[in-house]
């Protein structure tokens, strides 16, 4: 067992374990890369493509085969021969055996057999450059999953402190009414925003639990499985547009797009080998032997080498490999068009997001000021509130905008986040 694999079975024994161990990024991540299902479909792809680019499969190697037949007969005979010897015989014994072992290589063909081998080495390298897609999409999955758990959690510790405000105003209310100087009305109120907020933060914790199902989900692991991450999300602020477009040409996806145009072009090739002569060498040893219990030839026993060359000439078949030829040539160019749609695509998804993350990072420094004003102003409207400098009212919309600048501070946060991790996607510049 390697060190790496007992790493792994440790800390999904942890899990099982003990729900309070602390999920890091680093592990989540490569325990997607270990589970999953994806990744090991795209794995599986590139095994098969690596056995099939072989010189075999695109015919370049010596063809052997061996055959072996042995036929037995009763037979009736009658024979009359011009030395005036009759034979007849009833139920006699025939026997014909026949064997060869024989070898052909092709030697020409239009060059269809190079054509061939490139093309599957072609398609190793796009199934390669699929993995490399699949796993960059999994480690942003991951990533983008976990922070947004990091987010509702964050907003969950906006709610519970609010929730410490309105218990305060209830305190302070009960404590008023014990000596006459606050009526039902306030009470009521109080304890309604104390009733609504903690059903805010039931409905908070059901989005924190379904949003770490969908990260159990991503790790390929048990649904109910107990995690605990306790994180911040910091945006990386140093990323660059141009930057992020001119590394596009290293997104996996367009690699295995521009492979796609190569493999393409090699069929075209192979297509249009087929209007060519094909030249085969040929050899083998043939063994024939006849034996009958009657009749002229009792024995007749051949065996020796053969040798030759074949030649294949397509002379009309119905303009089919014509056909053939020019609808390859139309594939090449879907491939190219397809190609020029996805970088296109890409382009356009890259601009989008540095859009998105150019102007969250905008948005961050003035909403981390509204967000401690705001936390001020709660904290200032509740003391007020104790000496009877402001109302219930004033409270209670001092703690709407606590609320209010503290979801749009983690949306902001996890939008910059999740913004960086598509862009590094993109670029095929993912990682930890």
């Amino acid at each position: 067992m390697t060190k790496l694999s007992l790493y792994f079975i440790l800390l999904l024994s942890s899990f099982a374990g003990n729900a309070q161990d602390v999920l890091r990024l680093q592990d989540a991540v490569n325990i997607a890369l270990k589970n999953s299902l994806d990744i090991q479909l795209a794995k599986n792809d590139v095994e098969a493509n690596t056995i099939l680019n072989n010189t075999g499969i695109a015919g370049g190697l010596p063809v052997v085969t061996a055959s072996l037949t042995d036929n037995e007969q009763i037979s009736t005979i009658n024979q009359k021969l011009n030395s005036g010897v009759n034979i007849n015989r009833n139920a006699a014994a025939t026997n014909n055996l026949n064997s060869n072992v024989a070898a052909s290589i092709l030697l020409y063909n239009g060059n269809r057999v190079v054509a061939t081998k490139s093309r599957l080495e072609q398609l190793q390298k796009q199934s390669q450059s699929l993995l490399n897609s699949q796993v960059q999409d999994i480690v942003g999955s991951v990533m983008t999953g976990y922070y947004d758990i990091v987010r509702q959690q964050s907003y969950s510790k906006t709610i519970e402190k609010s929730i410490e405000a309105s218990r305060q105003q209830l305190d302070i209310v009960q404590t008023r009414q014990t000596v006459g100087l606050a009526n039902n009305a306030d009470l009521f109120q109080a304890q309604i925003d104390l009733n609504a907020l903690l059903q805010l933060q039931i409905s908070q914790q059901l989005i924190i639990d379904q949003a770490k199902t969908e990260l159990l989900r991503l790790l390929t692991l048990r649904p109910d499985s107990a995690i605990n991450i306790q994180d911040t999300i910091l945006v990386d602020k140093t990323i660059n547009l141009d930057q992020v477009l001119n590394n596009l040409h290293q997104n996996p996806n367009v690699i295995a797009s521009e492979d796609q145009v190569r493999i393409n072009e090699l069929i075209v090739k192979e297509t249009s080998a087929l209007r060519y002569p094909s030249v085969r060498a040929n050899t083998g040893y043939n063994f024939n032997r006849n034996q009958a219990a009657a009749g002229n030839f009792l024995l007749n026993q051949s065996y020796g080498p053969t040798v030759g060359i074949s030649v294949g000439i397509p002379i009309y078949n119905g303009s089919v490999f014509n056909r053939q030829k020019r609808v390859a040539e139309i594939n090449v160019r879907n491939a190219q068009l397809g190609n020029q749609i996805l970088i296109r695509d890409f382009n356009s998804q890259v601009v989008k997001s540095y859009q998105t993350y150019a102007s969250t990072l905008k948005q961050l420094d003035t909403e981390q000021q509204n967000y401690l004003l705001s936390s001020q102003l709660l904290e200032l409207a509740l003391k007020r509130f104790q000496f009877k400098q402001a109302t219930i009212v004033d409270v209670k919309n001092a703690q709407q905008s606590f609320e209010q600048s503290g979801f749009r501070l983690v949306n902001l946060n996890y939008a910059a986040k999740a913004s960086e991790i598509e862009l590094k996607r993109l670029g095929n510049q993912l990682a930890l």
